[in-house]
């Protein structure tokens, strides 16, 4: 699944990042922000009728992103602790 299908509040690892094309500047931004495999993310909130931004936690930091940004990043759910 991707992060922008992932429920509010469900720890989840980041898998990849899909790049489209060689030289991908969405998806190098996304890596440099903390969006590596193993990395532990969870969406904290959605914007207004489940729209844009999507508030985004990745280790410690949050941000917003936009649902098309976070479709790129393939998750899978965080095993149970």
């Amino acid at each position: 699944m991707n992060l922008s299908q992932l429920p509010r509040r469900t720890p989840a690892l980041v898998e990849d990042i899909e790049a489209v094309g060689a030289v991908d500047p969405i998806a190098r931004r996304l890596g440099e922000l903390g969006f590596v495999p193993g990395e532990a993310v969870e969406v904290m909130a959605a914007g207004p009728f489940g729209g844009d931004p999507l508030l985004v936690q990745v280790g410690y930091t949050r941000f917003a992103l936009r649902r098309s940004e976070a479709a790129r990043v393939r998750v899978c759910l965080a095993p149970a602790a």
